[in-house]
């Protein structure tokens, strides 16, 4: 667990670089092509500029998130437009490029946040935060189903991660909304998506469980903190992170959790529906590992039931023993939690 989290903390966090972060020059005529591939020589790979010809233009990209800032020129009074609510990291990474261009000018930049967060979450981190409690809950539970159902079939194992799932939705739900007003509308969409993205990783731990037994703990580590919080646009949008952290960002749960309740408080739901697609594709892939996990389990019970039958003197201490080990087995799981 250190190795892993020291190689997925620092390997995403520790240099953030930013690769074809897109942003845009605002202004028409050759003086605006000339300034935008300036800009685009001195930074290389870091940026992928283009121009726009009016401020309207710039600021409607800016809501649909294709840009993550834009450069109006003007030679006594540049301005830059950010929408902060989409990463705070990435609109400051955009004005560490353009003030010093205005700098050069000998005028001051003037900054517009278009897209403000909520006074609730000034720097827009809350949802990063609200994303690891539900995710905590989620995994934590995982091994607290596989230590204390273990001995249930697995329907009723299905039914607790149901009511569980709906449960850490709830608690996440309260967070965003009445408890800290990380959220000022679209709570119940909030809510919603947290219930998809929380079953999704119970049901996906409960079904690896019958596979991996006291490893469960570290699997759903690996797949829904080392790799899940790296990879969530939370902290660094994916333009500012290496390649393979940015391009998990693009099909894992959590980045379709964080970047689904951006999408829907703060940009009109812009791009939302593959957001949710995100999060619905990890709920069937849990339910499918579970499908199998039944049918794994099914497989077993009749093995043991001939075995016993055709070992009678045997019987009584073996499947005893079996237990015991099987016992030990699960509360170290739920200690190691």
């Amino acid at each position: 667990m250190c190795l892993g989290m020291g190689l997925a903390y620092l390997g995403a966090f520790a240099t953030p670089e930013p690769h074809d972060l897109p942003v845009a020059v605002v202004g028409s005529g050759p003086q605006a092509k000339v300034f935008a591939q300036t800009v685009k020589d001195k930074a290389g790979d870091a940026l992928d500029v283009r121009t726009l010809a009016d401020r309207a233009t710039a600021v409607d990209q800016l809501k649909s998130r294709t840009i993550t800032g834009a450069y109006v020129l003007d030679a006594k009074a540049p301005e830059l437009i950010v929408a902060s609510a989409g990463s705070d990291m990435s609109a400051t990474a955009v004005e560490k490029v353009f003030t010093p261009v205005a700098t050069a000018q000998g005028v001051p930049l003037k900054v517009t946040d278009v897209v403000p967060p909520v006074s609730g979450d000034p720097t827009g981190s809350g949802i990063f935060f609200l994303l690891i409690a539900v995710s905590i809950g989620s995994y934590a539970s995982v091994a607290v189903l596989g230590a204390a159902g273990a001995g249930l079939s697995l329907r009723i194992r299905a039914g607790l991660v149901t009511g569980v799932s709906l449960a850490v939705s709830l608690i996440g739900a309260a967070f965003a909304g009445p408890l800290f007003h990380l959220v000022d509308h679209g709570l119940w969409g909030v809510w919603a998506m947290s219930w998809l993205y929380s079953a999704g990783i119970l049901f996906l731990g409960v079904g690896l469980h019958t596979f991996l037994k006291r490893w469960t703990t570290l699997a759903v580590m690996v797949l829904f903190v080392m790799l899940n919080f790296t990879s969530s646009g939370g902290l660094f949008c994916p333009e500012l992170q290496n390649g393979f952290f940015g391009s998990l960002h693009a099909f894992w749960n959590g980045a379709g959790l964080l970047e689904g309740i951006r999408n829907l408080v703060y940009f009109g739901s812009h791009d939302l529906a593959r957001n949710i697609w995100v999060l619905a594709a990890w709920l069937v892939l849990g339910l499918a590992v579970l499908a199998v996990a039944a049918v794994v389990e099914r497989g077993r019970s009749r093995a043991v039931g001939v075995g016993a039958a055709q070992t009678v003197p045997v019987a009584s201490a073996v499947p005893a023993a079996f237990a015991e080990d099987e016992e030990e087995e699960e509360v170290e799981e739920a200690v190691g939690v």
